[in-house]
């Protein structure tokens, strides 16, 4: 199984087959608005922009079990970010990372990169690296900032930092 096999509810609540992305190096990362690592989007938004032309994409999953930090629905959250933050990756419903209704997404996530904490999401902006085969290669605390991880990235698609 790869990230690949997976769908996905878009924000608007439509499946979204995560084969789309397959060949693309892609960061999975759990988000919310109302956190003291927000301030982290603008740093994803550059990311992205600067190797999206060789092949990497951001999906941004809002979560709000970490002490109700994404509150409003996937529309409100998707405003939020597109006009404070000029965020243009996919944004995605929200889904729970963790516990009894957590996405399999997340389980399958978890269950490649268990991280320091064990296979719990610790908290928002936890980051999953996956190469162009679906593979999951690195997962970042939610502490580790985009510029942190640019020269992972930038291995996977073939650029220098």
């Amino acid at each position: 199984m790869t990230l690949f096999d997976f769908t996905v509810k878009g924000r608007k609540g439509e499946s979204v087959n995560l084969s789309d992305y397959a060949g693309k190096t892609v960061l999975v990362v759990n988000t919310a608005t109302g956190c003291g690592l927000t301030p982290q989007y603008p740093g994803l938004q550059r990311l992205y922009e600067t190797y999206r032309e060789g092949g990497f994409e951001i999906l941004d999953f809002p979560c709000n079990q970490f002490a109700d930090q994404a509150p409003g629905s996937a529309e409100e959250i998707h405003a939020f970010c597109t006009g404070r933050f000029g965020i243009t990756f996919p944004q995605f419903a929200k889904i729970d990372v963790n516990g009894a209704n957590e996405d399999p997404l997340y389980r399958w996530l978890k269950r490649q990169k268990g991280g320091f904490f064990g296979s719990r999401i610790k908290w928002n902006f936890t980051k999953f690296l996956v190469d162009p085969a679906g593979r999951v290669v690195a997962r970042f605390a939610p502490t580790d900032t985009p510029e942190k991880i640019e020269s992972a990235v930038a291995k996977l698609v073939g650029r220098s930092a």
